[in-house]
């Protein structure tokens, strides 16, 4: 019975917590309320659309989110696009699969999108039910303009194709040039992607698919924070870890030459704990070198529903990269912002000027954790200063409005 009463003091615990952050739990009742009518809006009889919604809930609540709040031109489109490349990397993931099965598979998965007898074994939970009624996306791919479909194909198999070249290197990412291409094939291609969406649907203009660079840009800083932050996570994958963090970058700071990614593992090696934090920094520094050509690309935007479509999950990032920063718990835990702030942040993206103020926030929080005797001190302030300018120059132009 008393163990029984551990999960209740858990979440009068949580209630607590919120309830001592007033502006926090306003901010998640707006936030609920607002994802209630984007769900009632995409509500549907049709089997197929309601399981792909439905799913997109479950692998991903964040992006759920902000697709449901698109117009309708776009939502199925782009919910549709997410789950297929949810699948393809459910494919990839998946460290159980030799490379014999995963390289071919990776590499004809674009194939799939027009095949609705397609099933396949791999994933856990919620990925496998995916992966096992994958025939729902498929009908609902079917329903798609033509426009859509050619976009989400495309991209699929260069994506795919990408997985599988990293696949045969078994994540051993070795350079930052390696690392800046694997986060463009399964990154920068959905930034691409979405871009050749929103041209298609007429919601935004044609230099909007034209500026790929800038897209991709979007694209490498999400996925890179992504990386930074699942450390711990991806070490520990079963039967084999998983490294995408540059050996470029982290073997300049490993306590031994001959040492691996896995001495930062804090739980079982906390003596490391400096040099781990130096890695870890030089890393968020490395990824804040995408954000001013992503402000550029939220600047060309003109469409509200897909202007916070791409702002929320950008906001999010810069957010999740301050609180990484200068954190030993990366290494020890999950690390994540709280819920009452992912809503705040959520609901004060209007414009750019709004993204840029948070993004100067976030630039803050960094700045005041550099210890200026640490390791690249001078260069991460530098990085963040470049982010700072960006976004007052955006703030001083009026880009914003």
């Amino acid at each position: 019975a008393r163990r029984a009463a551990w999960p209740a003091m858990g979440a009068v615990r949580k209630a607590c917590e919120l309830l001592s952050r007033p502006d926090e739990f306003v901010a998640l009742s707006r936030a609920y309320a607002l994802t209630r009518a984007a769900k009632a809006a995409a509500k549907t009889s049709d089997a197929d659309v309601a399981f792909c919604y439905g799913m997109l809930n479950r692998v991903s609540r964040s992006f759920s989110m902000v697709i449901q709040q698109l117009s309708a031109e776009l939502r199925l489109a782009v919910c549709v696009f997410y789950l297929v490349l949810r699948a393809l990397d459910t494919v990839e993931d998946d460290m159980a699969l030799s490379n014999e099965v995963k390289v071919p598979a990776l590499k004809a998965f674009y194939k799939h999108c027009r095949d609705e007898s397609f099933t396949m074994e791999c994933g856990e939970k919620d990925y496998r039910e995916l992966m096992t009624k994958y025939g729902h996306v498929v009908r609902a791919f079917k329903q798609l303009d033509p426009r859509y479909q050619a976009v989400i194909e495309d991209i699929c198999r260069r994506m795919g194709e990408g997985m599988a070249e990293y696949a045969v290197k078994e994540g051993d990412v070795q350079t930052i040039e390696e690392y800046d291409e694997y986060c463009h094939y399964v990154a920068g291609l959905v930034g691409i992607g979405l871009s050749d969406l929103f041209t298609a649907s007429e919601l935004e203009g044609a230099e909007v698919a034209k500026r790929s660079e800038l897209a991709n840009s979007m694209g490498l800083f999400l996925q890179k924070t992504n990386i930074i932050r699942d450390y711990l996570e991806d070490i520990e994958e079963v039967p084999r870890p998983r490294m995408w963090w540059p050996r470029e970058i982290w073997g300049g700071y490993v306590p031994a030459k001959g040492d691996g990614l896995e001495a930062f593992k804090l739980k079982e090696l906390p003596g490391n704990e400096p040099e781990a934090v130096a890695a870890l920094n030089h890393m968020v520094m490395d990824a804040l070198r995408h954000a001013p050509d992503a402000l550029e690309y939220m600047a060309q935007l003109r469409d509200a529903s897909v202007f916070r479509f791409c702002a929320i999950p950008q906001v999010m990032a810069a957010g999740t990269l301050a609180l990484c920063f200068n954190n030993a718990r990366v290494f020890r835990g999950v690390v994540k912002l709280r819920r009452g702030v992912t809503a705040k942040m959520m609901l004060a993206q209007r414009s750019l000027d709004d993204v840029c103020h948070t993004f100067l926030a976030c630039m803050a929080d960094i700045a005041a954790k550099v210890d200026v005797k640490a390791p690249n001190a001078e260069r991460i302030l530098e990085a963040v200063e470049r982010v700072e300018a960006a976004c007052e120059a955006r703030l001083a132009g009026g880009k914003g409005d």
